[in-house]
């Protein structure tokens, strides 16, 4: 089985509606011939969701959360249910991103009860997985994402999930894990995941001049873009990557 590349784009707290609706103007043509191996997903803030459906719809472009809390409702300032994002169109969350994780100290065990609740609802969860510099000048890269893993996913359904390693040293930084590794580490995942047919992403500083290469390795099934994700031309191109057929 071939597996489709899923290209996704994070825009964290950047985009107003206003701004949205200029990028999905800019954005569309640039993907019109885009081809049919490949899916683009882009998670907005929850308040320019409704207007990027509204822009992109029919662009073949999924809409995608940045999270979703474990609960349909109830007493969570500030939080975001399944059903409210289910209710404008949204068919990914993001979970587990290294931000949440460093400044929210979400856990792996609230990742875990994330990840079911959106499966519960039928939303394709994003997980995403990945070192700090320290852990991985102290060799604790396999031990910290197989634990992430193991975690995360206890009792998720392993065929209806995206995993993406997010090396949280090259994320925003401008430093990218070289391809050979981060496609060895993405194999790894693979393996702990328990599915040959998983999609794996690769994230981390990714732009225009790394895509190529990193989608030609053999574990990658598609990038988690922040940064080059705002701006239409360059995530264009990306989504619009050239490499040789995969076999």
């Amino acid at each position: 089985m071939v597996r489709k590349a899923v290209i996704a784009g994070n825009w964290k707290m950047h985009m107003t509606c206003a701004e949205t609706r200029a990028f999905a103007a800019a954005f569309r043509p640039l993907i019109a011939g885009m081809p049919a191996d490949r899916e683009v997903v882009i998670a907005p803030p929850f308040t320019s969701i409704p207007t990027l459906c509204r822009h992109l719809e029919g662009a073949g472009v999924a809409i995608a959360g940045q999270n979703v809390h474990w609960e349909d409702q109830g007493a969570y300032t500030g939080m975001i249910s399944a059903p409210m994002l289910l209710e404008h169109g949204v068919t990914h969350a993001i979970l587990g991103h290294s931000e949440p994780r460093k400044y929210y100290s979400e856990t792996d065990e609230q990742i875990n009860l994330r990840a079911r609740t959106a499966q519960r609802h039928g939303l394709l969860p994003i997980l995403c997985v990945g070192e700090s510099l320290d852990q991985r000048e102290a060799s604790e890269t396999e031990r910290v994402i197989h634990r992430q893993i193991e975690q995360g996913l206890e009792d998720v359904d392993p065929t209806h999930l995206i995993v993406a390693y997010e090396p949280i040293w090259a994320i925003g930084t401008g430093k990218t894990c070289p391809a050979e590794e981060a496609n060895r580490i993405c194999g790894l995942i693979r393996g702990w995941v328990g599915n040959a047919d998983v999609t794996v992403q690769y994230g981390g500083s990714v732009n225009p001049a790394t895509i190529d290469d990193l989608m030609a390795q053999s574990e990658i099934d598609g990038v988690l873009v922040g940064g080059a994700s705002l701006q239409a031309e360059s995530f264009a191109r990306i989504v619009n990557y050239q490499v040789p057929a995969r076999v």
